[in-house]
This record gives structure tokens, C-alpha cells and sequence, in this order.
């Protein structure tokens, strides 16, 4: 499975999160701790917000660790948003397209997970997806049909009714086709304003999720010689990852099964998921 992450908050480096954490998503890429994969070596991405209208992104299905334009990048952006992710393919092939995250206008999306049996039930999930959206579906990936399914289903007004009724949907065809668990999903989503993420599968097993506790949280909670490391982080930063990005594990809150969080202006609302 793969592993991302997520922030909100004051412009950083990409690479105070992506690279210099003492378990960083680099190190999570050769070496996961919460995965059932320890290895994420089939491509990664990066996208971000700045001043222009639609994020930037970044994908290549060279591993994480092998890319050296990746650290420059990530060194040189500042960005008060952005997302990465590494990939272990389960559906797909290693190519670009299927690299996270993906794009739509302001819209970027990352999942770790599957739909189970994606071979067999691709073709009607595809159908349900129309004419004014399909025709940007570039890969073959489960994930990157998620969300083009959430936009078909109303994402743009509502982000969790969107992704309830594509979650539903998937769920719909994939027992009518004796797939007894269809879903397995921790779905990261951006706006360039806010974050969500959603943990959630049919069996409620889903993979970690954690989000970083506040600013003020951690600066209590931290030793005094870890005080540095979150000096430069504003009070309303944030982060979404699969994985803790530390050994600390007061630092972080694991998010609940069958849950949906908003993060904005630094604060996380959770509330409980369920298909529709």
C-alpha cells in the first residue's frame, strides 16, 4: 500500500516534511513501519498551492529515494499547502499517470488503499463517470477513478456528500458482482483553502491515518531539544500523514475508522462517514 501526506498552514520547504523528519515520507518510501508494503518504489508525486490558480504537481515512477530533482524541488518550493505521495502499485501500471496526486482545476487528491477486484468492476464504475469529466481520466489507476466519481457526484459543492456517494457506488457494484468488501481507502483531498481526509473500508479495517496535534499541543509536549524542530511552523499548521512522521507518538492523534476530517485555519473537525 502507499504511503502521503498532507499540510496546511504558513509557507515551508516541502522538505521539512518530505524529506527532514526523523521518519520521513523518503524513509517510508524504502522502509514503512504501518504498512502491509514496506517498500513504496513504484513512483511517487508532489503538488502544491502558491499563487497561481491551479497547484503545481510533480510525478515520476522513478522510486522516492532515487530522484535527486525531487529533494531540489523540495528544498527550493515554499508552499502554505501541499501533498506527497509514494506508491505501491496494486492496480495499474508504473507509469506517470498513475502517479499521485492527481488534478482537476484547484483540486488535488492522493489514496492509499484499493477497490478490490478494480479488473472486473472498471468498466461499469467507468460508464458512471460523464462526458465532460472523462476525457481527463489520463491513467488506469482505481484511485485517479475515485476521484473523477467524487466530482461526478458532486465534490465540487459538497466534498463529503461527494465522496460518501462515490464510496456508495463503489460499494453498490462491487457486491453486485460478489465482491464482499470493495472498499479500502485513506483518501487525502485539497482545495488550496482547506484539507480533508477520509479513513474508511467495508470491513472497517482501514489503514492508519493520523493528523499532527496543534502547534501549541506539540511545543507542550515536546522535549526541550526538540523545541527547534516546530519554531517555524505558524500556529495553525497542520499535517495528514499515513504514517507518524516522528517516534513520538504523543505527537500525533490517530484519526478514527470511518471518519471524515476538515482541517481549516488550523482546525480539525471530524466527522462519522458512511456511504451514501
Amino acid at each position: 500500500m502507499c504511503r502521503w501526506l498532507a499540510y496546511s498552514g504558513d509557507p515551508i520547504a516541502l522538505a521539512r516534511l518530505i524529506f527532514d523528519t526523523e521518519n520521513s515520507l523518503i524513509d517510508q518510501s524504502l522502509s514503512s513501519q504501518f504498512s502491509t508494503q514496506t517498500t513504496n518504489g513504484d513512483g511517487f508525486g508532489i503538488g502544491w498551492y502558491d499563487d497561481l490558480d491551479t497547484p503545481g504537481i510533480y510525478r515520476h515512477i522513478q522510486p522516492a529515494w532515487n530522484d535527486s530533482n525531487l529533494k531540489d524541488l523540495c528544498v527550493h518550493i515554499r508552499s502554505p499547502m501541499f501533498m506527497a505521495h509514494v506508491r505501491a502499485e496494486t492496480s495499474g501500471l508504473v507509469q506517470r499517470t498513475n502517479c499521485h496526486p492527481f488534478r482537476h482545476g484547484h483540486w488535488l487528491m492522493v489514496h492509499n488503499g484499493e477497490i478490490r477486484d478494480f479488473h472486473d468492476l472498471r468498466r461499469e464504475l467507468m460508464m458512471a463517470v460523464g462526458e465532460e469529466l472523462y476525457p481527463e481520466i489520463l491513467g488506469t489507476t482505481d484511485s485517479e477513478l475515485m476521484l473523477y466519481l467524487a466530482l461526478q457526484y458532486g465534490m465540487e459543492k459538497d466534498v463529503y456528500e461527494g465522496v460518501a456517494r462515490m464510496v456508495g457506488f463503489v460499494e453498490a457494484v462491487g457486491r453486485k458482482r460478489g465482491v464482499e468488501h470493495p472498499m479500502q481507502m485513506t483518501i487525502g483531498i485539497a482545495d488550496g483553502k482547506r484539507l480533508y481526509a477520509c479513513r474508511y473500508s467495508s470491513e472497517h479495517l482501514s489503514r492508519t491515518l493520523y493528523h499532527s496535534k496543534t502547534i501549541a499541543a506539540l511545543k507542550e509536549l515536546l522535549p526541550v531539544e526538540y523545541q527547534e524542530q516546530v519554531d517555524d511552523f505558524s500556529k495553525d499548521a497542520r499535517a495528514i500523514v499515513s504514517e507518524p512522521l516522528t517516534g513520538l507518538p504523543d505527537l500525533w492523534v490517530e484519526i478514527p475508522e470511518s471518519t471524515f476530517v476538515t482541517i481549516e485555519d488550523g482546525d480539525a473537525t471530524y466527522r462519522d462517514f458512511a456511504p451514501l
